[in-house]
This record gives C-alpha cells, sequence and structure tokens, in this order.
C-alpha cells in the first residue's frame, strides 16, 4: 500500500540490505530508495539488491532513485565508463552540429535508461539546470549545460522527454538555481546576493515548464529572498519556486546531511517540510541519523500521493 509510506528517500550502506536495514525499510516505508556507487558492485548484485526492496513493499514499480548524470558523477563506474559523456558535452555537441547531437542524445538516453530499467532503477536525477559561471564552483562545473539560461532549458527539455519516453522518471536540479554558488554545498553554505528580478530572467528560467514530476533542491541562501533560511529551509523560496518558477510537481530535498544546513537532522528534517519541501532525502546510510529522518516525516499527502500516481505512469 502506497499510502502508509513516509514522505522521505533513504540511502542505504552497502551492496545488500543488513537485517538492520529490512527491519528499518518495512517499520517506516520512506516513499524511495537512492543508490550510490557504494551500493553498485555488479549487475546481478543491483538486480537482487533492487528485486530485494521492491519485494519488501510488494511493489515492482517501487521509486529506486540514482545520479548517472554521465561525466564526473556516474555511480554505475564499476561496469560503464560514462565518463565523456558530460552536460557540458553534450552541450557543446548541440552547438557545434545539431542534427549530430539528436542522434548522440538519443542513443545515449536509451542505453543509460536501458541499464537503469534493467538494474531496477527507475529515476535518475537528472538534468542538471544550474547556469555555470566563471565563479561557479566545480562542484557543478561541466555538469551543467551551459552559461546561457536558454540553451539549458532547452537541452533539459530534451533529457526530460527522452527519458521519460524510455520509462525513466527525472528530477530537475538544483531549484532555483545553484550557478551562483562560489562554494561547495556539500561542506559549506553558499550564499547569492543578486537581486530577484535577475534571478527570475536567468537563474530561475531553466526550471520553468519543465515536465519532471521531481525537483530537487540547492542548499543555498538567496540574501535577496530570505536572508536566513536555505532554499530548502524557505517558505519564501518555495512559494517562488511554486509561483514565480511554477513547479507544480513534487520538490524533494538535495541531501539533508550536506554541511550546508548547519542544523541538526531532526531540525533539518522538520524546516524541510515546515517550508513546503514535499519529500526529504537522506543519502549517507547512518543509522542513526535514517532513524532521525523517518520518526520526523509523516505520512504521504493527498498530493504526494496523485503526484506518485502519475511518475509510477512513466516508469511501468
Amino acid at each position: 500500500m502506497i499510502n502508509n509510506r513516509r514522505s522521505f528517500i533513504t540511502g542505504i550502506k552497502g551492496s545488500r540490505l543488513s537485517q538492520k536495514e529490512v527491519a528499518f525499510l518495512k517499520k517506516y516505508k520512506p516513499w524511495g530508495v537512492i543508490l550510490f556507487s557504494r551500493n553498485i558492485v555488479s549487475i546481478s548484485q543491483t538486480q537482487k539488491l533492487t528485486s530485494h526492496i521492491k519485494k519488501l513493499f510488494n511493489d515492482k514499480n517501487y521509486p529506486i532513485l540514482i545520479d548517472e548524470e554521465g561525466g564526473r558523477v556516474s555511480r554505475l563506474n564499476k561496469f560503464i565508463d560514462n565518463s565523456t559523456f558530460s552536460s557540458e558535452f553534450f552541450s557543446k555537441l548541440y552547438k557545434n552540429n545539431k542534427k549530430k547531437f539528436y542522434i548522440y542524445y538519443d542513443v545515449y538516453v536509451k542505453q543509460i535508461s536501458y541499464l537503469l530499467n534493467l538494474l531496477g532503477i527507475n529515476i535518475n536525477n537528472v538534468p542538471v539546470l544550474d547556469i555555470r559561471r566563471k565563479i561557479t564552483h566545480k562542484v557543478i562545473g561541466n555538469r551543467s549545460f551551459s552559461s546561457n539560461p536558454y540553451l539549458v532549458s532547452k537541452l533539459g527539455k530534451i533529457c526530460i522527454n527522452k527519458f521519460h519516453e524510455n520509462r525513466i522518471a527525472t528530477v530537475i536540479k538544483h531549484i532555483p538555481g545553484h550557478g551562483l554558488s562560489k562554494v561547495d554545498s556539500h561542506k559549506k553554505l553558499p550564499l547569492v546576493n543578486q537581486n530577484i528580478n535577475y534571478l527570475n530572467k536567468v537563474d530561475f528560467y531553466p526550471f520553468k515548464k519543465q515536465k519532471s514530476l521531481l525537483a530537487m533542491t540547492a542548499h543555498i541562501i538567496f540574501n535577496s529572498i530570505d536572508k536566513k533560511n536555505t532554499a530548502t529551509h524557505s517558505k519564501k523560496v518555495i512559494n517562488i519556486i511554486r509561483k514565480k518558477i511554477g513547479f507544480k510537481n513534487l520538490i524533494m530535498t538535495d541531501d539533508i546531511s550536506m554541511k550546508a544546513l548547519k542544523l541538526s537532522i531532526s531540525k533539518n528534517t522538520t524546516l524541510a517540510f515546515n517550508a513546503g519541501c514535499d519529500l526529504v532525502l537522506h543519502c549517507n546510510g547512518k543509522y542513526n541519523e535514517m532513524l532521525i529522518v523517518a520518526e520526523n516525516s509523516p505520512l504521504l499527502s493527498d498530493f504526494v500521493l496523485k503526484k506518485t500516481s502519475q511518475l509510477m505512469n512513466i516508469v511501468r
């Protein structure tokens, strides 16, 4: 039953579920599970892992997520070399030869989707819709398509449509834009000082009119909107995402254990829900933290249930 699940996504520690993790998943019933390189050793092992997770929930379409962006961010690197195919690579190809781009990108997405479907993974955390600048921290770098917001928007739409065609759901990130960050939010809190009019025209633009059913927040403070709270914890920023950007689907946090968020795991979790996030993401697989996130996560709302049902129509 999907309606007895809780509004969080959890990581796990290793390449198979421990007894403790099995008990945790059965008791707390997270909305989804996210996999990382530490969880993936081989194709057959990953199939066993995802199959085990789905059997616990008696749901062949249970949400299992991954960051398979290509380039530097490839969780499947133990058995494929995806390092050439960064977002920047495809952006340059698009600018130089559109016909070649469409052929290459179609083949690329089909191959990645085939592999994800084979592994039992149904949500890929792409595309990155952040605008790259010279000042942008290298944690984004060539994960961004371009410094041109119109090109980022266009390639983002192509990415989403192609993955959807291949039964893989997507997550646009990092809403409302990570491109002005000068530090890595895994380690420090980025502060952005640009005014709201500029942000709306540039950084927010690529996130508008995207058909992804999920969006991942940026752990960034936008001083012109909310001097106190990161986007993840800001009612004002979430309101802009809903109204100015017009994103009407599921908003999930970036990893709630990242160092940009200075508070406790329980506060980081509850503040995200209070701000208007629909799902909280916790990645590191540390059991004590997983418990805190689970215990502070509500059951799925009617809105999340409705959007989850739409998402399942893509992946089934």
